[in-house]
C-alpha cells in the first residue's frame, strides 16, 4: 500500500488528503481537558455539509453536545460511553425523512447563484416526488444516506485538523428523540465525538484486501 496514487509514469505522488484518510482511526481516548471553540463546531458542521446530498435536500441536522449538562444528558442513553463526555463535542448526527415538497427552496439559491435556470428546478422536483413521496422506506433509507455522508465529511475535517473522532450506533434512539427534542421527520442516525486525543489509541485496523471486496467487471 502507498500513501498516494500512482502516475501514468509509474512514479508515487503524496497527497495530503489520502494521508488523512489513511491515517484516521476510531479515537477511544481522549484528554478532557481539550476544546472545541463553537466557531470552531460550527466551521466543522459548515465544511461537513458540502458533502452530497441526493437533488440537494440537504436533509440533515446536527446537535452538538458540548456543555457538561447536555453531556450528562447524553451520556447515560448512550451505554455510558467514555467518549461522550470525554471528547470535546459529541454530535448527535440527524437524517431527516426526504421530503420532496422542499425541493424548490433547496435549489433557489442556485437558481439565484446562476448556477441552475429556473425552468430546471421542476426537473428535479418532479422525479424526486416520484422516489421519496408515497414510499416510506426510501425516504428513511435517504436520512441514513444523507446523514452518513455529513457525518464522513467531518470525520475528515476534524483529522485534518489533528483531531480525533469516533462514530458510534450504541445509544437508545428512542430516548434520544425525547431528551433532545428531534422532529417526528427525523432519524438520529449516530452520534460523532470529536476532540483532543491523547495517547494509547490504536493506529487504523487492517482492512479486508481489495481482491476481496472488489469485482472488476
Amino acid at each position: 500500500m502507498t500513501d498516494g496514487i500512482t502516475t501514468t509514469n509509474g512514479k508515487t505522488t503524496t497527497n495530503a488528503v489520502i494521508e488523512c484518510i489513511l491515517s484516521r482511526t476510531a479515537a477511544k481516548y481522549y484528554d478532557p481537558a481539550g476544546t472545541l471553540s463553537d466557531s470552531q463546531i460550527r466551521e466543522l458542521v459548515r465544511i461537513g455539509t458540502t458533502a452530497p446530498t441526493s437533488f440537494h435536500l440537504q436533509n440533515w441536522r446536527f446537535i452538538a453536545v458540548r456543555t457538561r449538562e447536555a453531556k450528562a444528558r447524553l451520556s447515560p442513553i448512550a451505554w455510558n460511553q467514555p467518549a461522550i463526555t470525554e471528547a470535546a463535542v459529541t454530535f448527535i448526527i440527524i437524517g431527516q425523512l426526504a421530503d420532496s415538497s422542499v425541493v424548490p427552496e433547496r435549489l433557489a439559491p442556485l437558481v439565484e447563484a446562476g448556477i441552475m435556470p429556473a425552468k430546471m428546478v421542476p426537473e428535479w422536483e418532479l422525479p424526486a416526488r416520484g422516489l421519496y413521496k408515497d414510499h416510506p422506506q426510501r425516504q428513511r433509507d435517504e436520512a441514513v444516506r444523507t446523514a452518513t455522508f455529513g457525518a464522513a465529511a467531518m470525520i475528515y475535517v476534524a483529522r485534518s485538523w489533528g483531531l480525533g473522532s469516533t462514530p458510534m450506533i450504541g445509544f437508545d434512539d428512542q430516548a434520544v428523540h425525547r431528551a433532545f427534542g428531534l422532529g417526528g421527520d427525523e432519524v438520529p442516525v449516530m452520534l460523532l465525538s470529536v476532540g483532543l486525543e491523547r495517547p494509547g489509541n490504536w493506529p487504523q485496523k487492517p482492512r479486508r484486501p481489495v481482491a476481496d471486496v472488489l469485482d472488476l467487471v
